[in-house]
């Protein structure tokens, strides 16, 4: 162990209290700001500093808000380097002063204060509040006009700045006092330059928050760091301090992004409806077809600017990988901000929230429900391109809507919108195609118009453990069940060793639907290529029915099968026309390149096993994180399976432990 010397005589000479004649503005120390509400936040064990002086300027600050002086009672240094590793900030009351000798001495004003934090250094490059004590043993108030030594300093050294022009909020603190995820990436180090976006933008609004909503926000950022290793966080701040937005990823959702990162939804539903919390959510689709959070922000302003700043935090957190689809609403600067940050992914808008917007923006119109059934039509009943151009413009003619804005803009967006321009597009379920089908946002039921910052923060931690839990019960289920069997299709007998619970329920529903098809039959031969048609009954207004064709293509060397109604593409599993065609065929099984692995029950393993790169830093700490993160789910969901199983489990993550507090007992 290396030799420290311990220096007992405070660094600073801060032990009595001054009075300052005359008028003086208050300053945040090295600033240069003048007239601004401080508001530190409180000290915590794990909260971590760029430099000493960091942290001394913050427990300053802390003192001079709480009504008391600060000064270095103690440092350690290394012996060789001379380099203070170590020290402890106390109250300038800590302690009692040695017996003078002089004949008037100075009275006593120390009454042996326990309040101080002690910091270490760590990484040879962050301070971190590794004890803590916030109790102090004499009146303390902030109002007492008195101003200790270490606040004189404080001042006098930001004297001659000039004040700002406007006040700035509670936030300003944050820009001076933050833990390591501000600055790092999942590398360690940002790579962020103020030209790349996340510090660049100029002259945009701040987020509007309340008293507390601060300390709420930071303070769980902070034990989230400390709990959570692999939370991520980054604040985007203007010149003044003041907070901008903010985006942050729990280690659940980075793992879950590695499983589900093919199709990914951001849900702007606070931010569309004007909610108190201006929230946007990315999500993103599980195995059992379950919504799964993939990281959040606030943002200031619906801007090109501030967008760009959320998506390319985002896509930092989530190791610079962008998904394949990516959905939104029809915001334009969201748009423009897609374009320039993930270029390379199918952007498509939420077919349920346009049609959503339908009674809003037609509902005044003569004729509106023969338009609104007519519109529907066109979107949803359209199995090929020329279809819907045919019926939107036959509906546009008839009603005399040809110069209805909203509606022009759509026409115009449809190829990011309409199903029927989305059929080459692998969407996972998350658009809903069909006119029954709705869609809910991630928070639903947590959120509402006038939920706080602080409210929301509270909250958060509620609907993830939920929604885990939800999975967890799920994986169970998947596992353990046997599902009931309701034709005698070997198609269903196939799957339902492979899929999970919920995504076979909906195959099912598929294979149950080949009955209600008839007339299969052969139109078509372009040499292994047959062409089929399919007539279904299907369900219209009320309990009326109607038949409708659909075009399969059969390839009989390759067993390939493609439908007009695209079911697979948008939804992940075959549809029940493909089915039939290949039941005519005497095809009794699936093709394996119609299972997306995606859907299984045992993904996540298979996807441990398949998945490896060669690029990864190996030595970095948030790869191993990820890596053993992966490693163990698997084993809790094993152990979860039966009493047994959980007590198995839990003993050797017990003996796992209690091996690793014996190396940390070794070293020191």
């Amino acid at each position: 162990m290396e030799e420290v010397s311990l220096n007992t005589e405070p660094v600073f000479d801060e032990g009595d209290d001054y009075e300052l004649e005359g008028d003086f503005t208050e300053h945040d120390h090295g600033t240069g700001e003048t007239n601004r509400k401080k508001d530190p936040g409180e000290p915590t064990v794990g909260l971590e500093f760029d430099s000493f002086d960091e942290a001394y300027d913050f427990y300053n600050l802390y003192g001079k808000e709480q009504g008391f002086g600060i000064r270095v009672s103690n440092s350690w240094f290394r012996s060789k380097k001379k380099e203070r590793y170590r020290a402890k900030l106390s109250c300038s009351s800590a302690g009692f002063k040695k017996k003078s000798e002089a004949n008037n001495p100075r009275p006593e004003t120390r009454t042996g204060c326990p309040a101080m934090v002690i910091i270490r250094l760590v990484d040879s490059k962050r301070w971190r509040i590794v004890e803590l004590e916030l109790e102090h043993n004499h009146q303390v108030s902030p109002q007492i006009k008195r101003f200790y030594k270490s606040h004189k300093k404080m001042i006098l050294a930001a004297k001659s700045a000039q004040p700002p022009p406007e006040p700035v909020t509670e936030v300003h603190t944050i820009k001076l006092y933050r833990t390591p995820v501000m600055d790092v990436g999942c590398s360690g180090y940002s790579n962020f330059s103020e030209t790349e976006g996340l510090n660049s933008i100029d002259l945009s609004k701040h987020l509007e928050l309340k008293e507390g909503d601060t300390h709420a926000v930071y303070n769980y950022f902070c034990r989230m760091k400390l709990t959570n290793p692999n939370f991520y966080y980054l604040m985007d701040l203007d010149d003044d301090g003041r907070l901008r937005n903010v985006f942050w990823a729990d280690a659940r959702s980075r793992a879950a992004y590695g499983y589900f990162c093919d199709t990914v939804a951001v849900d702007t539903t606070c931010l569309a409806n004007k909610y108190e919390i201006p929230l946007i959510s990315f999500v993103g689709v599980n195995h059992h077809g379950q919504s799964i959070l993939l990281g959040c922000g606030f943002l200031g302003q619906e801007s090109e600017e501030n967008f760009v700043w959320m998506l390319r935090a985002w896509l930092k957190c989530m190791l610079g990988r962008p998904p394949q689809v990516f959905i939104t609403d029809q915001c334009k600067p969201l748009q423009s901000a897609v374009s320039e940050v993930i270029p390379n992914a199918r952007h498509c808008y939420c077919l349920w929230y346009i049609m959503q917007r339908v009674p809003e923006k037609l509902g005044g119109l003569r004729g509106y429900d023969e338009i609104k059934r007519q519109l529907h039509k066109a979107v949803y009943n359209s199995l090929k391109i020329a279809e819907f151009e045919t019926s939107w413009a036959e509906m546009i003619k008839r009603h005399e809507l040809g110069d209805n804005r909203w509606l022009q803009t759509l026409y115009e967006d449809r190829q990011m919108w309409v199903p029927v321009y989305l059929k080459d597009t692998f969407l996972a379920g998350m658009i809903p195609i069909r006119e029954h089908e709705s869609s809910t946002a991630f928070f639903d039921g947590y959120v509402h118009k006038h939920t706080s910052f602080k409210e929301f923060v509270d909250k958060y931690d509620l609907a993830l453990h939920r929604k885990r839990m939800k999975e967890v019960a799920a994986d169970v289920e998947s596992r353990s069940s046997s599902f009931e069997l309701r034709t005698r299709r070997n198609f269903e007998e196939q799957l339902r060793k492979v899929y999970t619970k919920e995504i076979f329920r909906r195959f099912q529903l598929e294979v149950e639907g080949m009955y209600a098809c008839f007339n299969t039959r052969q139109v078509n031969v372009t040499g292994s290529i047959l062409t089929y048609i399919v007539k279904e009954r299907v369900e219209v207004e009320g309990n009326e029915k109607e038949v409708r064709c659909y075009e399969v293509l059969y390839e009989s060397t390759q067993v390939d099968v493609r439908c007009i109604c695209s079911l697979f593409n948008y939804k992940g599993y075959l549809c029940r026309h493909a089915l039939n065609v290949l039941n005519y065929n005497g095809v009794e099984e699936v093709p394996s390149r119609y299972i997306l692995p995606r859907w299984s029950k045992d993904f996540k393993c298979r996807y441990l096993l398949h998945h490896s790169s060669s690029d990864i830093d190996v030595y970095n700490p948030v790869y191993w994180y990820n890596h053993l993160y992966k490693l163990a789910l698997p084993v809790a969901e094993e152990g979860a399976q039966s009493e047994e199983n959980y007590k198995t489990t839990l003993l050797a993550l017990e003996e796992l432990l209690n091996k690793f507090h014996l190396v940390e007992d070794n070293q020191v």
